[in-house]
């Protein structure tokens, strides 16, 4: 496979695919997403296979999402990107209608493009390593891949928590809120069952700056811990994280939110949130973005109304 970033082959009925960038926690690359859409599409054909099975290599993780450091240096060459979520995104709905069983082991890191290409599965097992998330307002981006559709039909404002924060869930968590089928091992304790109460609470309605706001002054110290939270991600990623999940559970299906996932991935990478925030986490990692604008109040309806086209 190109690049030796993709391991396929066929045993005893089962396809398999194995992500193979373990240094970089399997982030995936447009090869390997490409690569990967081309063996499946094969798998889909071939009647010596009767299911799938995903793996990661290595210890880490399943894989940690898009290789967004690629895609922060294709932004600073005045690169094309579309190609790269056109292709992803394909890939997502391709798992999403797989005509066969499709088993994905989540272990360890689980992040953005990692869930993509998992969460959509028939089978989706777990284990007591696994923490997954979709962190992209860490990064300037939003929660895409289609997660957005599973977060806005979690209970309890969940979902909304989890896309504005970007925090990771383990595997007990996943089970309960369905991003997960079964557990491989021992199943942690489902933490955020407790947390309920100040999170339907708090993150009513389509206002980030309400939401902070009586996150910050909520009684119970998680709440406050968690405004604390967001106020470190970027400003408008919140904004738009917030309005493309309130989006979501209007839409029909995942496959209806195609055109918009597109076309927020391409307004928001190439504003100059995404190249700071991949700088802060991943290239020079002093956790100190700075954002534009640096506050959500400053973040206009009329800016977040243009990401969406």
């Amino acid at each position: 496979m190109p690049d030796g970033t993709i391991d396929a082959w066929v045993a005893d009925g089962v396809g398999h695919v194995q992500l193979n960038r373990p240094k970089a926690i399997n982030a995936l690359s447009l090869g390997m997403l490409a690569a990967m859409r081309r063996v499946l599409d094969d798998f889909a054909e071939d009647p010596r296979v009767c299911r799938v099975d995903v793996t990661g290599a290595g210890e880490r993780g399943f894989c940690s999402g898009a290789d967004v450091r690629w895609l922060r240096e294709q932004v600073l060459a005045g690169a094309d990107t579309d190609e790269f979520f056109e292709t992803e995104y394909a890939l997502n709905l391709c798992i999403l209608n797989y005509p066969k069983p499709y088993r994905v082991w989540m272990t360890g890191i689980t992040m953005g493009g990692g869930l993509g290409v998992s969460m959509h599965g028939s089978d989706r097992v777990v284990t007591p390593t696994s923490e997954l998330a979709m962190p992209e307002t860490q990064i300037g981006l939003f929660p895409d891949v289609f997660a957005r559709w599973h977060l806005s039909r979690m209970p309890h404002e969940l979902g909304t928590h989890l896309a504005l924060t970007g925090l990771s869930v383990r595997a007990g968590d996943a089970l309960w809120l369905r991003l997960a089928d079964r557990c491989d091992g021992e199943i942690p304790s489902a933490d955020l069952v407790a947390e309920i109460p100040w999170i339907q609470e708090c993150y009513a309605g389509a206002d980030a700056v309400e939401i902070v706001g009586r996150l910050a002054e909520h009684s119970n110290p998680a709440a406050r811990e968690t405004a604390a939270v967001i106020r470190t991600r970027c400003p408008m990623s919140v904004a738009v994280a917030l309005e493309a999940v309130r989006r979501a559970a209007l839409a029909p299906s995942p496959e209806a939110l195609l055109d918009e996932e597109l076309r927020l991935a391409r307004a928001l990478v190439h504003r100059p949130d995404f190249v700071e925030g991949v700088r802060a986490q991943l290239v020079d990692k002093d956790r100190s973005p700075r954002w534009t604008p640096a506050r959500l109040e400053d973040v206009t309806a009329e800016e977040v109304a243009a990401c969406f086209g």
